[in-house]
C-alpha cells in the first residue's frame, strides 16, 4: 500500500476514534483497522517513526508507544536497525474442529505447505497408542511446514491408518479434503496442548532461534462412529499463533 494512502487511511481512523482516547492508542487502533481490512497485508513494511510522526502531526514518542504495543501483541515485527513489518499472527478457536487451511483463510491469508515427507510406514509407539492400532498396521505419515502468505507458521506431523487413506499421494494441499472425498471426514477431536522449546530442526523450518517458545498440540480426530481417523502433532510458532477459548458458565 502506498505511503500516502496508508497515512490517509490511518488519519481517518484516528479522527473517527473518540477524542478522549490517548493518541498512541488511537494510532494503534487505526493501524489494527488497516490490518484487519487487509489494507496492510502480512509482510508489508510500515513507514518509519519519523515519517509517521510528521505526516500525522504527532510526536515520535506517541508513534513509538503505539508500535511497541502492536509488537507486543505480535501484530508487528520490529528488529533493531531493520524495517517494521506487519506480522502474521493467527487466532485459532479451540471450540470448533477446523483445518489449518480454514483457520488461515478466515484471517484473509493464503494457506500453504512445504512437504517434508509423505510415506507409508509402521506406526510409532505414540501413534499406536493414540490411534488404537497394532504395531503391524501401516499408517500414512505426513510431515510438512504449514505457511500463511508464505510465512512458516507450524511444523505438522499427521498419521492416518491406511484403511482410511491407502496412499499419501491422495493428499495434495488438504488432508481433510482427501479424507472427505473418501467419506472419512473427522467429526470431533480431543486435543492436548503444551509448550516446548524449538529444536534445531524446528528452528530451521520455522525461521526462529533454537529454544524459541513453541505451542505444541497433540490431536486425535474421530469419525461419527467413534473410530480414530487421525493423530496429529503440530508445533506452532509462539509469536504468531494465538489459541482462543470461549468460556461459559
Amino acid at each position: 500500500m502506498a505511503t500516502d494512502n496508508l497515512i490517509g487511511l490511518v488519519s481517518r481512523e484516528m479522527e473517527a476514534t473518540a477524542s478522549d482516547v490517548p493518541l498512541y492508542r488511537r494510532l494503534k487502533s487505526a493501524i489494527e483497522a488497516a490490518i484487519r481490512s487487509n489494507a496492510l497485508k502480512t509482510g508489508a513494511v510500515l513507514p518509519g517513526e519519523r515519517i509517521l510522526a510528521e505526516a500525522l502531526s504527532i510526536s515520535r514518542v506517541t508513534v513509538r508507544k503505539a508500535l511497541a504495543l502492536l509488537e507486543a501483541e505480535g501484530q508487528l515485527n520490529r528488529r533493531h536497525g531493520s524495517k517494521t513489518e506487519i506480522g502474521s499472527r493467527v487466532e485459532k478457536s479451540l471450540s470448533t474442529l477446523t483445518s489449518f487451511s480454514e483457520d488461515i483463510l478466515a484471517r484473509g491469508l493464503k494457506p500453504g505447505c512445504l512437504w517434508l515427507s509423505k510415506q507409508i510406514s509402521r506406526p510409532s509407539p505414540a501413534e499406536m497408542m493414540a490411534l488404537g492400532i497394532a504395531g503391524n498396521t501401516n499408517v500414512v505419515r505426513m510431515r510438512r511446514v504449514r505457511t500463511a502468505d508464505g510465512t512458516p507458521i507450524a511444523v505438522e506431523v499427521s498419521a492416518v491408518p491406511v484403511r482410511f487413506l491407502p496412499s499419501p499421494e491422495m493428499v495434495q494441499d488438504s488432508l481433510y479434503e482427501a479424507l472427505d472425498a473418501r467419506g472419512f471426514l473427522p467429526q470431533r477431536a480431543i486435543q492436548r496442548m503444551r509448550s516446548r522449546g524449538a529444536s534445531l530442526e524446528d528452528a530451521r523450518h520455522l525461521h526462529c532461534e533454537a529454544g524459541a517458545p513453541l505451542l505444541m498440540t497433540e490431536r486425535r480426530c474421530f469419525l461419527a462412529d467413534g473410530q480414530i481417523v487421525e493423530y496429529c502433532e503440530t508445533r506452532y510458532k509462539g509469536d504468531v499463533y494465538d489459541f482462543v477459548f470461549e468460556l461459559q458458565r
